[in-house]
């Protein structure tokens, strides 16, 4: 395969002209285009991708909200069509009233209102653990719901028509916050259908998986290839014969994992048989110098301490961890990272949604390491010594910082293992793979895990919520004899800092609430539950010579609906030419 791709780009270089991707003729669907998007995902459920930068990268794109992002942070209009929101302050009536643009799912079903009222209460049942929960806590009795107190069928959302979608609030909201706020992944539409009857697995088979966004999730074939193609029914009039890539661009996006490793996925795009680089060798970072296009994005590698493990129950065990670390030299070995100085990473508002939280907050952390000041806390605390995993996904870049917080900690006198996990073909079901490691983070079974913290929002609050007892999300043991509230996943718990997030959703001024948040972040760093390693950047290498359009959202993922391939038809009719002949071979077999 190898052979044909370069056998392929030879010809395309021979071709000097940028065919126009606007107008296809005949039965050419578009562009084939092979990349390294990202790292093998077992798992495309929209509610967790806020764990892992590559699901957000690739969910991005297979999915679109009720509204987007601008490179401002502004939100702007996606799935919405127009909007109303009505106030009556006697009646104590706040209604907001949003009508849907005409589009389909990739199956070609209407994308309807009722796609997001199942969406939105799939995250408020109390049984679906979900850190963005809070992010609906304004809708009228949706935290109530959460906890098991009212009925999800009293949530303040409904699906007046296929079109119309009515949310209800207990109280006067700022409009231009909830649309910035609904803009995240984990909040695009679900179809109720899909979901339910494949239940938990749904997520991670291709034939039960359908998209509203640009993109559909064609194949996942695990250690061979992801494949995802343009969505023909995109806002795209299929009655009236609209042009295939009117909307989308490219007929095909492919990654080919068994190329190998993300080391010899960067020798083939050196070679120019692939033409995007979503992963870079770190070994490499530095070589690549300008050609890597960086950008900050709103993540925070992170670790989390679980508190119901009795070496960590006390908070200076884990404070003393995290001063033992040299953020500065974890930066130095990830290359595209700035060193965490605390959780919230910069980029994201404040309450005014006009400041940068993090500048308005400053360093709460110090970057490089303090052994001397660990070791006193943890004679304070009357530690010298234990055992240990850290659990991280089985990806370089993440093994690879976790063996220098091993070494670091190891230091202090502790034995510390890695636990490096990645998907396991499933013992019940064929072509299923297991994510090992989102297993272990919802069920707990760790020590100390490492994630990839993408923010909810570009609101500092519902970040820091997700921590409280009352807005983790975590919602309601509905097996359990008392109905006990699940705490978060750390099981961290603390009354005071409870309560300044409970006041913070409360505050009545942007003032109060952003200083109150402030506070909040200091306490969780106090406390020290999770332990902020470096703030994360996006990076890509791209083909310029062959590809070009290529657009960064703000949260850090590709666009890739407007790319355009230079002279797209000699390297895919040879592509097409080898799939025809496997699938001849595989006839005769």
């Amino acid at each position: 395969m190898k052979r044909i791709i370069c056998l392929a780009l030879a010809v395309l270089m021979l071709c000097g002209v940028l065919v126009s991707c606007s107008t296809l003729e005949g039965d050419d669907k578009g562009a084939i285009i092979d990349v390294y998007l990202t790292n093998e995902l077992y798992n495309f459920d929209p509610a967790l991708a806020y764990t892992d930068e590559s699901m957000v990268k690739v969910l991005s794109v297979l999915f679109e909200g009720l509204t987007r992002l601008d490179d401002d942070g502004d939100w702007e209009k996606a799935m919405m069509d127009s909007y109303e929101y009505v106030t009556d302050e006697e009646k104590g009536e706040y209604k907001l009233t949003v009508e849907l643009k005409s589009s389909s799912w990739s199956d070609g079903r209407t994308v309807q209102a009722a796609d997001f009222v199942y969406a939105w209460k799939r995250v408020l049942d109390p049984e679906f653990r979900s850190d963005a929960a809070s992010l609906l806590y304004n809708i009228k009795n949706a935290k109530t719901a959460k906890f098991g107190d009212c009925s999800i069928d009293d949530v303040g959302i409904a699906s007046i028509d296929t079109y119309t979608l009515e949310v209800m609030f207990d109280h006067d909201v700022d409009v231009d916050d909830f649309f910035r706020t609904v803009a995240s992944v984990a909040l695009v539409p679900l179809r109720e259908d899909v979901v339910s009857r494949s239940s938990e697995h749904w997520a991670q088979k291709t034939s039960t998986i359908v998209c509203n966004g640009p993109f559909a999730l064609k194949e996942i074939s695990y250690g061979k290839l992801m494949r995802i193609e343009r969505n023909a029914y995109y806002f795209r009039d299929v009655e009236e014969n609209e042009q295939l890539d009117k909307y989308v661009i490219p007929w095909r996006i492919v990654t080919h994992f068994e190329y190998g490793d993300v080391e010899t996925q960067f020798q083939l795009f050196e070679e120019g048989s692939i033409f995007y680089l979503g992963e870079i060798p770190l070994d490499q970072r530095e070589n690549v110098g300008e050609d890597a296009h960086v950008t900050d994005i709103s993540a925070t590698h992170t670790y989390l301490f679980n508190t119901e493990n009795e070496l960590f129950k006390d908070a200076r065990v884990r404070r003393a961890l995290s001063m033992a670390i040299d953020r500065d030299e974890i930066r130095d070995a990830v290359v595209y990272a700035r060193a965490a100085t605390g959780f919230i990473p910069y980029g994201v508002n404040d309450a005014s949604a006009k400041d940068d939280f993090r500048e308005e907050g400053g360093d709460i952390l110090n970057t490089s390491a303090d052994k001397e000041g660990a070791k006193k806390l943890l004679r304070e605390a009357g530690v010298n010594g234990g055992s240990f995993a850290i659990t991280v996904k089985n990806n370089e870049q993440d093994v690879a910082v976790a063996k220098l917080i091993q070494k670091a900690w190891q230091n202090l006198g502790f034995n510390v293992t890695i636990n490096a996990l990645s998907g396991t073909r499933s013992r019940t079901l064929d072509k299923i793979y297991d994510d090992n490691f989102n297993i272990a983070y919802d069920s707990g079974d760790f020590d100390v895990i490492a994630l990839d913290m993408n923010m909810l929002t570009f609101d500092a609050f519902a970040n820091l919520a997700m921590y409280s007892t009352d807005y983790s999300g975590g919602g309601v043991d509905m097996h359990s004899k008392d109905y006990d509230v699940r705490l978060n996943r750390l099981g961290y718990k603390s009354a005071d800092y409870d309560d300044l997030i409970d006041r913070a959703f409360k505050a009545e001024s942007a003032e109060e609430r952003v200083s109150l948040l402030h506070e909040a972040e200091q306490k969780l760093l106090e406390d020290m539950p999770v332990m902020p390693v470096f703030f994360m950047q996006d990076y890509y290498l791209i083909n310029e010579d062959v590809l070009s359009g290529e657009k960064t959202a703000i949260e850090g993922y590709r666009d890739f609906s407007r790319l355009k391939m230079k002279d797209y038809m000699a390297y895919k009719e040879i592509i097409l030419e080898e799939e025809e002949k496997k699938a001849e071979e595989t006839i005769v077999e």
